[in-house]
């Protein structure tokens, strides 16, 4: 027997129709080279239905591809409206990755049109003459003044806007098409494509909006710092509009001082970035004339309780983190203090919230040991964590399907090692990939860089494993001091005394200007390692 509901498809013309019908007058603002531009919802959801109209004037195909290079604007956000409800898929592209990476998604994709803030032309334009399959090349104007190539492919955004209908034809909509197409950053192997659809994104959405997960409500100022072709911003802008939240972007205006002025001059009262940027925040935001912020999502890298606990004494806020991937759209944890945690004091409180938080409704965690067997959820025993549910990948988009990715249960292997408590909180103990074997035995290099950072000389730590006749590893602490700060051996080795293990405390220091970090603002260990074996191989000769 079937229940007698409505077939009415989750699909993100559903959000279109909402934020434009309850939440007109809300806002959308965005910051440029050489100010600010704003418009309501409505405004933004009419520009997407021409825009919608645009993509059938240049015959872009249904279900064709759609990239974009751009910054976080209004712009974006319109083409993250109208790509998918227009049928076609929107592919948002990581400008920051290497010309080699991006002709090589590009290509992997097949993407048919490629929109671009002018600013970003001169880091995009190597790649034009290695993608065949795109056709046209929309030019957003940021405020930028780079020039633009004289190219028959290029056209403009705002004229062709000007030159479109109102609105394209309307069309019918699966829910389980494909509405967005983002790829792992790549950092073993090629970078995966994986296809979001209309279903998945609507339900992470309302993830978002969940009281146990960000609370995002309508009367919040939301502000996704974190880059909008970075997993769709962390679904930040769908969320935002399901609950009619004003959105704030940051356009290319990254560095810490716009961003604290952005936040203080409209209220913001959410916003999530990785940990570098709420590094580079904190000393201007402790001295702001006004501060709304509510909450702060950290992640993309564990918090280091360091930098949780200068948040609290310096703001009063504590930062939230959380944990996600590309495959599972990306929340999958969010951290909270639940009933059990009653009794905590405030430095457990805080550290709790840092760590990555039980998982959000809609997905299940497990952990999995080396034999394949589930690990018990203690909060001791460790395991490779694996996910699974309706916004989380089942295989890759493109040339490279991952099977070895994929149980033959349908879980998701993250490649992540953790440990899950009696209440579901999950803590990270270290990517596979990442732990450091020293005499047979497990070094955490995660714990380790947390340890690290606690030293007031220390800006950031990595710690990667090098080779050692004796142990087979030992851990190598890549460190970035303060300015006037000083740390050798010795010094580490006493500051972490107590803290770890005596067989983890690290006999070498690297001391580096900055710690390479990839497209989406993490640790790069792949490029450390090898500037580290250059760098050995270049003092032996």
């Amino acid at each position: 027997m079937r229940g007698l509901m409505q077939d009415r498809p989750l699909d993100t013309s559903v959000l279109m129709r909402r934020v434009e019908r309850l939440f007109a007058h809300k806002r959308v603002v965005t910051a440029t080279a050489d100010g600010e531009t704003a418009a309501t919802w409505r405004q933004v959801a009419r520009r997407a239905r021409r825009l919608a109209a645009v993509l059938d004037l240049l015959d872009v195909p249904p279900h064709a591809r759609v990239g974009t290079f751009g910054w976080n604007s209004q712009r974006h956000v319109e083409l993250y409206l109208a790509v998918p409800s227009s049928g076609r898929v929107l592919h948002t592209l990581n400008h920051r990755l290497f010309t080699g990476e991006l002709a090589y998604i590009v290509n992997d994709a097949e993407d048919d049109v490629l929109f671009l803030d002018r600013s970003l032309v001169p880091a995009v334009w190597p790649l034009m003459d290695r993608v065949p399959t795109v056709r046209h090349i929309v030019v957003m104007d940021d405020g930028g003044t780079e020039d633009v190539p004289e190219d028959p492919r290029i056209l403009d955004y705002e004229e062709l806007l000007d030159q479109a209908p109102d609105a394209a034809p309307p069309v019918a909509l699966e829910e389980d098409g494909a509405a967005g197409l983002c790829y792992t950053s790549g950092t073993t192997g090629r970078p995966k494509g994986v296809l979001y659809s209309h279903r998945s994104i609507v339900l992470h959405a309302l993830m978002l909006l969940g009281a146990d997960s960000f609370a995002i409500s309508e009367r919040d100022v939301v502000m996704p710092i974190v880059p909008m072709f970075h997993v769709n911003a962390w679904g930040l802008p769908y969320a935002a509009m399901l609950a009619g939240s004003d959105l704030v972007l940051p356009g290319p205006a990254m560095n810490s001082s716009a961003l604290a002025r952005q936040m203080s001059r409209h209220g913001v009262t959410f916003a999530a970035a990785v940990p570098a940027i709420w590094r580079g925040l904190l000393p201007l935001l402790r001295d702001a004339d006004r501060l709304s912020l509510r909450r702060v999502v950290s992640g993309g890298s564990p918090v280091p309780d360091a930098l949780a606990r200068a948040w609290h004494e310096g703001t009063g806020i504590r930062l939230t983190g959380s944990w996600g991937m590309t495959e599972t759209s990306p929340l999958v944890a969010c951290s909270r203090l639940s009933t059990v945690h009653g009794g905590l004091d405030p430095d457990e409180r805080r550290a709790l919230l840092a760590t990555p938080g039980p998982p959000v409704p809609l997905t299940e965690l497990r952990l999995v040991d080396d034999s394949g067997d589930e690990v018990e959820h203690d909060g001791v025993t460790p395991g490779e964590l694996q996910v699974a549910g309706p916004t989380v990948a089942s295989r890759y988009f493109g040339s490279d399907p991952g099977e070895a990715k994929f149980t033959e249960d349908g879980w998701l292997r993250t490649g992540d090692v953790a440990t899950i408590d009696p209440h579901g909180y999950v803590r990270i103990v270290d990517r596979t990939k990442d732990l450091v074997k020293s005499g047979g035995e497990w070094i955490s290099s995660v714990a380790l860089e947390n340890e690290i950072m606690a030293h007031p000389a220390v800006l950031e730590a990595a710690v990667i494993g090098v080779a050692d006749s004796q142990w087979g590893e030992r851990p190598l602490a890549c460190l970035v001091l303060a300015p006037e700060r000083n740390l050798d051996e010795a010094g580490l080795r006493a500051h972490l005394t107590g803290r770890v293990a005596s067989w983890w405390i690290p006999e070498r220091i690297w001391t580096l200007p900055e710690i390479p970090k990839t497209g989406t603002g993490k640790f790069s260990k792949a490029a450390l390692r090898e500037r580290f074996a250059a760098a050995e191989t270049g003092r032996a000769r």
